[in-house]
């Protein structure tokens, strides 16, 4: 999950979530990240396969805010979420 400086939140799933960070940084990326301002990764967890990646993206999505929030407060405060 990235940020940026207007709490705008995109999720989505990536091998290389630095590389990716980048790529949408320099406006390369999904329309919703072609903002003047710039994201920073939030949130993070590693998956064996796509398939499960794509699960978990999934279903934060379908999420409120609220719990996407919570979840970021907990991944920045090094408390156990899934896989990290």
């Amino acid at each position: 999950m990235i940020k940026n400086a207007n709490s705008k939140l995109y999720i989505g799933i990536s091998k290389n979530p630095e590389e990716r960070i980048q790529y949408h940084n320099t406006k390369q990326g999904a329309l919703f990240t072609k903002t003047k301002d710039e994201f920073a990764i939030v949130f993070s967890e590693k998956y064996e396969t796509l398939v499960e990646a794509r699960k978990r993206e999934v279903q934060i999505k379908k999420w409120r805010r609220e719990k996407k929030e919570m979840l970021i407060k907990r991944y920045q405060t090094g408390l156990q979420t899934r896989n990290n």
